[in-house]
């Protein structure tokens, strides 16, 4: 589904991200790892044309998207949950979930499954976003995102600040998603144990470099706790 290769990033003369090289199946996890300041976000900011690259290739599918502007990756089935949120607080929730249709025909209603999934979301459809809890907020942020109905789901650092129970409730959304087998999934993730649950593979990112990969069943055996320790 994505295809990412030999990517280099620069900020100045600060080479922050290394020969970055994988790929991202339909229908599984991919967990994307490392401790703070590796170059994770910036990873997914280039995938996203957010940022620049020095050189290397983003293909998505049969599209080759390295130079396309965020918004064409966007139409292109590409969705993005940031880091932080980045909700819109004094929107409505419905009005959150609504800007999610802007690559879809004028019209289309927003998906109940998204309601399924988030059954808060629901019972505050009225409420503005700003007045949601931070879990909350993160649960509107990622129904945003599959509104738009993505091919691909980008989910930066979803289980930051958030209390453990709607930990629990992302998690099963996630699951619930790649069991349909039709969405691949990047999750960006520095809390072990929710990303080895949901991983059918992992990165491991150091300095700017996939340092390791392989199955996440395998994420015990291979030491990628030890990995990540400070």
């Amino acid at each position: 589904m994505l295809a990412v290769a030999n990517l280099d990033q620069y900020y100045g003369g600060s080479h922050i991200l290394r020969d970055v090289s994988f790929e991202v199946p339909a229908g599984k996890v991919t967990a994307l790892l490392g401790r703070n300041g590796v170059g994770k976000t910036t990873l997914l900011r280039a995938v996203m044309g957010l940022v620049p690259i020095r050189r290397g290739t983003v293909r998505f599918g049969e599209r080759d998207l390295t130079r396309a502007r965020p918004y064409e990756r966007a139409r292109a089935g590409i969705g993005y949950v940031p880091q932080g949120r980045e909700i819109f607080p004094r929107l409505t929730v419905e009005e959150n979930l609504a800007m999610g249709l802007a690559t879809q025909p004028r019209g289309t209603p927003l998906p109940e499954r998204l309601f399924e999934l988030f059954p808060v979301l629901a019972q505050m459809r009225g409420r503005r976003g700003g007045d949601l809890s931070g879990g909350q907020q993160q649960q509107l942020a990622i129904a945003r995102a599959l509104a738009m109905r993505p091919k691909l789901l980008i989910l930066d650092e979803p289980t930051e600040g958030i209390q453990p129970s709607i930990i629990k409730d992302i998690e099963r959304a996630i699951r619930a998603l790649a069991a349909a087998g039709d969405m691949a999934i990047l999750l960006v993730e520095q809390y072990y144990d929710f990303a080895r649950s949901l991983a059918d593979q992992y990165l491991v990112m150091q300095r700017g470099e996939i340092v390791a990969r392989g199955a996440g069943a395998d994420m015990d055996r291979d030491g990628v706790r030890r990995l990540l320790a400070v």
